[in-house]
């Protein structure tokens, strides 16, 4: 490891020192110290050809559901157990056989990939010469040329560009999902650098931080040798870094430093498990020594009485009954989960013409929660709002300016400029605003292909930037008649009114953050005056603020929030030659710091930017999306709370809330606000909002029309009541106090929000004593900590980048998706997937219960009542399918009615499908129908001859005869719990039932060489042959079913009159 000593700091353990090009640095520059770095060898195989079969046995059993069903195999092998090892070993090699297939061809397609990315050929300057070579022989430190639309084969430091500005374009698609072009920068003293001998003589070291799993981090500095000069130092940050998989844009060629090579892939897992056979086993060794031991019993010769091995007969009676969770209900399972996932991605109303893109699933782990979400969390901009931003208004020194259009040069707006305002005020706003962004102007090409740039000193390009904030307001300024032209050579043009190009050097750029919530730029004037120009959050700017009509601009920001337009303020500050040293001093040491960069940053930024004077106010307006206010209100209908979670400022956020019918007009506002704390102390206004809902609930009782409350809080309220309770004040559990505000709430609002907060927020809910299912829903980078703290993520498919997209569980093109999403993916998710696993334990309640009963009538002696093929087969081929299909097409209710009527989705809140009521209807109902195929059968028998020779029927014919009956009731339970009827659910039913008359007529109709015995052989003719055999069939189907068929009849009635009530 490295050990660097940075100015001003303590030593940095965590960095790397890189050689450009492997050179040495000069005699006493500084220790020369060989580091060894992984190569550029990709490797995102898990597995390899000798190590395929160890490892992915070890990673299967290592599930618990995989390990408890090899112990059982294990056991039918080491002891005497009433079944053949067969019967569990079978089921088990069919699902480790199958999964190491899948898992197998998976990685052989990675293998294929890697090899593919390994071969790519790569230009490298070796000896000032461009050699060719592979992408896996590439070492840090090594120069590479990357040429238009070309990939990065791995992190790159930009050195040069074929552009003389010494930018690039780079598209980062395949890292975050966002087309734009994004502009990198060269280092400064090697941009000029155009051939490959120049860059070869490059000496130069790069310090650095070890790598991030943070895409857009980056730290470092490199230091620049000259002769024997002292070394020039730099800083490198992420606009520096282009990173591997990005791809070269609108530029010929670059040059760049290999930084970081390979990278690593993580990959979870689940496991779940049962106990219900272990009663069924301990009870029947009981009560075998019991029955055994009786002093009355008479037992004949050939039954003697065994050793009391209590243990071997436990294992043997849990081999007996360890079908009652078979491996297949595993299996079964998660092939619902991952085939169910279709129906979203499928789903052609979810489906976004803009964009091309329909929804994804990244996951299909949660689809059942889907169905039992409590608790939405919802960012406002580019969720609720379309995030395409319109300038609409600006206020200058307390004058408003409301832009038209232009039309000979002379503005017409609603509002000219008043003669009260100073003409020096107006300029320094609209330069300000030309001036202060990170917009990137993009020449416009003509369906011919031809380039234009400017035209007759009017610019025909457009602009381009991350946030759609900054293009809206320069376009606004350019309405305005003040346009930005370009940044060329580092100097910021801009053509005013007069039609006169200004030039600004930009000299220092204080970047934006969602802390500061404003950024600002150093600039340097044609006469040579620095200026310091700042715009950001009203919040943020005010209390900096030491002149200017700072009254009038508050209260048109104030109005203009109310109206839901997103505001900004705008302030300056001259700067003395020795101020600005002063502030470029900081800056320098900030930037070259390796150590907490980010805090000295910020630090250095909270020295500059002070004393300002206000200019004005911006005013622009984000569109709501189409069928946001529906959605939210299908959303509460549903039961349903929507959390709107956002960073603007409260006035702006209330009247998007109003717009979105997530408040109406009748809804009580409750505020808990910075504000308020500061009237009364944060524990007053606490407790008297608790006493309001709790009172206006007492008061209406029972009643249905309960005053409707909504709350809003923000950020800095939510950080004093989570620190007092972390504090442990004297005053009570703030928290607590909160949650119970909120309880009573249909809808919150918090605003002022940091990004943490967010996830703080969710988090809170999630730890409620309630644990409601909770989503989250935003579209951008700030939103993902939320999406990642919530049970189920959802992101949008926005225009803020697609990190939320590829962060979450879900992504979805627009907001309006969510209702369909929830209200019926995830209340068909949620039905299907209950009854499945309700009805695999019936059906094997039914399987495994006369076994049970079997074993009072054969001395508890372990005797099967049913086949080994049986056995084997039952979960695998005759009653699996039926069930699967169902569980991935069954519509209880159509699609409509689950969009028109939300409150449905009530009926299905809180688990209420999977709880001990309904689990023990589905046993009573297992236990009663194996009581109807076993003693029916058992008397309907008893001491009957029923063949035409007046041969009895054996055990094997009695074990058949409830099997039989077993698979048909099974299956026609399907049948009639089946709603939603295609041809593909006829096929599989009586499909199944057919194959299994057909396999148990080859079963015991053919001699088989292979097996030692065959007890099976003609017992199902035989049994088909005698009539009694088939009315005691058909007559125990019947009665079993019965409970069923009343059950249907009372459902079509429901269903009926629900018709019934829609069409009044």
């Amino acid at each position: 490891m490295f050990f660097c000593q940075c100015v001003g700091e303590e030593n940095w353990e965590d960095s790397r020192t890189v050689y450009i090009g492997h050179k040495e640095p000069p005699p006493g520059a500084e220790a020369y110290i060989p580091q060894r770095y992984p190569d550029n060898h990709i490797v995102s195989s898990k597995y390899t050809f000798w190590n395929f079969i160890p490892k992915n046995l070890f990673e299967q059993f290592r599930r618990i559901a995989n390990f408890y069903f090899l112990v059982i195999f294990l056991v039918q092998l080491i002891i005497d157990t009433p079944t053949s090892p067969i019967t569990s070993g079978l089921p088990l090699f069919f699902v480790i056989t199958v999964t190491a297939i899948k898992q197998g061809y998976e990685d052989w397609l990675r293998h294929k990939a890697d090899c593919s990315i390994n071969e790519c050929p790569v230009d490298v300057v070796q000896q000032g010469k461009v050699v060719r070579t592979q992408s896996h022989k590439l070492r840090v430190g090594d120069i590479v040329v990357v040429r238009e639309d070309e990939t990065f084969p791995c992190d790159l430091i930009f050195l040069s560009s074929s552009r003389y500005d010494g930018i690039c374009y780079v598209t980062t698609t395949s890292l975050d999902g966002e087309s734009s072009h994004k502009t990198y920068y060269a280092v400064p003293d090697t941009m000029a650098f155009r051939t490959e001998q120049e860059v070869d003589s490059l000496h130069a070291t790069i310090e650095c931080e070890q790598p991030q799993p943070d895409l857009y981090k980056f730290v470092g500095r490199i230091n620049i040798y000259k002769d024997k000069e002292e070394p020039i130092s730099r800083t490198l940050g992420a606009e520096n870094l282009l990173l591997r998989g990005a791809t070269l844009k609108n530029t010929q060629h670059i040059y760049g430093i290999i930084m970081n090579t390979h990278f690593a892939l993580l990959l979870r897992s689940k496991t779940n498990d049962s106990v219900v056979k272990i009663y069924k086993a301990v009870i029947n060794t009981v009560l075998k020594y019991a029955w055994q031991w009786s002093p009355d019993r008479d037992e004949p010769w050939y039954n003697h009485r065994t050793e009391i091995e209590p243990f071997t007969d436990f294992l043997a009676f849990m081999v007996l009954f360890n079908y009652i969770i078979p491996v297949s209900m595993y299996v079964t399972v998660e092939m619902q989960k991952f085939l169910g996932s279709y129906f979203i991605t499928w789903d052609e109303e979810m489906f976004d013409e803009e964009l091309g893109q329909g929804a994804q699933v990244n996951t299909s782990d949660l689809n059942e929660e889907l169905g039992q979400v409590e608790y939405v969390f919802t960012d406002k901009t580019g969720t609720l709002t379309e995030n395409n931003m319109e300038f609409i208004e600006c206020c200058v020194d307390g004058n408003v300016y409301i832009p038209h259009a232009i039309c000979n040069g002379q503005i017409l707006s609603a509002a000219s400029r008043p003669l009260k305002t100073k003409k020096e005020y107006e300029d320094l706003f609209f330069r300000a605003l030309c001036l202060c962004h990170t917009v990137q102007v993009k020449e416009e090409e003509t369906v011919d292909g031809i380039k234009r740039g400017i035209h007759q000193g009017r610019p025909t390009s457009f602009y381009i930037s991350s946030s759609p904030d900054e293009v809206a307001l320069v376009e606004g300024m350019k309405r305005l008649g003040y346009t930005y032209l370009r940044l060329k050579d580092n100097y910021m043009e801009i053509l005013n009114k007069d039609d006169e190009i200004e030039r600004f050097e930009l000299l220092h750029v204080l970047n934006f953050d969602s802390v500061r919530r404003r950024m600002s730029v150093i600039v340097k004037s044609s006469s040579g005056e620095y200026l310091l120009f700042c715009k950001g959050a009203d919040s943020s700017i005010f209390p900096r603020v030491v002149s200017g009509k700072v009254e009038q601009v508050k209260a048109r920001v104030e109005q203009n929030a109310v109206e839901g337009l997103r505001t900004l303020c705008v302030a300056y500050r001259r700067l003395s030659a020795s101020e600005y040293q002063v502030a470029c001093r900081h800056l320098t040491e900030a930037k070259l710091a390796l150590q907490d960069r980010e805090q000295r940053l910020a630090q250095a930024y909270d020295i500059i930017e002070r004393d300002l004077v206000l200019l004005g106010a911006t005013a622009v307006e984000d569109r709501l999306q189409e069928k946001a206010a529906d959605t939210i209100e299908s959303l509460h209908k549903a039961g349903i709370k929507v959390w709107v979670l956002t960073g603007d400022k409260m006035e702006t956020a209330a009247a998007t809330c109003y717009a979105s019918k997530l408040f109406r007009r009748s809804t009580q506002i409750l505020e808990l606000t910075k504000k308020r704390t500061e009237e009364q102390s944060l524990h007053d206004v606490l407790f008297e909002l608790n006493r309001t809902v709790l009172r206006q609930c007492s008061i209406s009782g029972l009643s249905v029309d309960c005053l409707d409350f909504g709350l809003i809080i923000d950020g800095a309220t939510l950080s004093a009541i989570l620190k007092s309770n972390q504090e442990g004040g004297g005053h009570g559990n703030y928290r607590e106090v909160f949650l119970e505000i909120c309880r009573n709430c249909s809808a919150v609002l918090c605003c002022r929000m940091a990004p943490l907060q967010k996830a703080q927020i969710v988090k809170l809910i999630k730890a409620s004593k309630e644990h409601p299912i909770t989503l989250a829903i935003g579209d951008g980078a700030n939103d993902v900590s939320m999406i990642l703290e919530a049970h189920v993520g959802i992101g949008i498919m926005g225009k803020e980048g697609r990190q939320a997209a590829r962060n979450s569980d879900y992504a979805i093109p627009k907001f309006k998706h969510l209702k369909k999403m929830l209200l019926v993916h995830g209340h068909y998710y949620y039905i299907r997937i209950a009854e499945l696993v309700q009805y695999f334990f019936y059906k094997n309640v039914c399987f495994i219960f006369p076994q049970f009963l079997y074993q009072f009538f054969c001395g508890f002696s372990q005797q099967p009542l049913y086949d080994t093929a049986y056995l084997t087969l039952y979960n695998i081929s005759f009653t699996s399918l039926p069930i699967l299909l169902y569980s991935l097409v069954e519509q209880h209710v159509t699609m409509e009615t689950l969009k028109r009527e939300p409150s449905l989705y009530r009926d299905i809140a809180k688990n209420s499908l999977l709880r001990w009521p309904v689990f023990l209807y589905w046993t009573c109902l297992g236990v009663f129908d194996a009581v109807i195929f076993f003693f029916g059968a058992y008397f309907l028998f008893d001491n009957t001859t029923f063949t035409s020779n007046g041969q009895m029927f054996g055990n094997w014919t009695f074990g058949s005869l409830v099997f039989t009956v077993l698979v048909f009731t099974v299956t026609l339970k399907l049948a009639l719990d089946t709603h939603h009827w295609t041809w593909i659910n006829h096929f599989v039913i009586w499909g199944s039932l057919l194959f299994y008359v057909i396999f148990s007529l080859l079963w015991g109709g053919i001699i088989w060489p292979f097996l030692n015995y065959q007890r099976m052989y003609y017992v199902f003719m035989q049994m088909l042959s005698s009539g009694p055999a088939w009315l005691s069939i058909i007559l125990l189907i019947t009665v079993s079913l019965l409970p069923d068929v009343i059950k249907k009849l009372k459902w079509s009635s429901v269903i009926r009159h629900l018709k019934s009530f829609t069409v009044k």
